[in-house]
C-alpha cells in the first residue's frame, strides 16, 4: 500500500510539473507575440492569430521568434 501511495504521488507530481512547463511555454510565446505588436490593438489580434497559425504549422520553438518577426513586419494596418 505504501508503494502505491508513493507511485501515485510521484506520477501526480510529474504530471503537474509537465503541465506547468507547458503553460509557461505558452505564456512566453504569447508574451513574445504581444511584445512584437506594441500598443496597436489591431496588431495584437493579428499577432495572436499568427501565433495560432505558427502552432498549427508546428513551427519549431527555435524558429518561432523569427517567424513572428516576419509576420509583424508583414502587418498592414486596416
Amino acid at each position: 500500500m505504501d508503494y502505491f501511495i508513493i507511485a501515485s504521488l510521484t506520477i501526480a507530481g510529474l504530471y503537474f510539473h509537465w503541465w506547468l512547463y507547458v503553460r509557461i511555454k505558452r505564456w512566453a510565446d504569447r508574451d513574445l507575440a504581444l511584445s512584437l505588436a506594441g500598443s496597436d490593438v489591431g496588431k495584437k489580434d493579428y499577432m495572436l492569430k499568427c501565433l495560432a497559425e505558427a502552432r498549427a504549422r508546428k513551427v519549431k520553438r527555435a524558429e518561432l521568434q523569427r517567424w513572428l518577426e516576419r509576420a509583424a513586419a508583414d502587418y498592414r494596418a486596416p
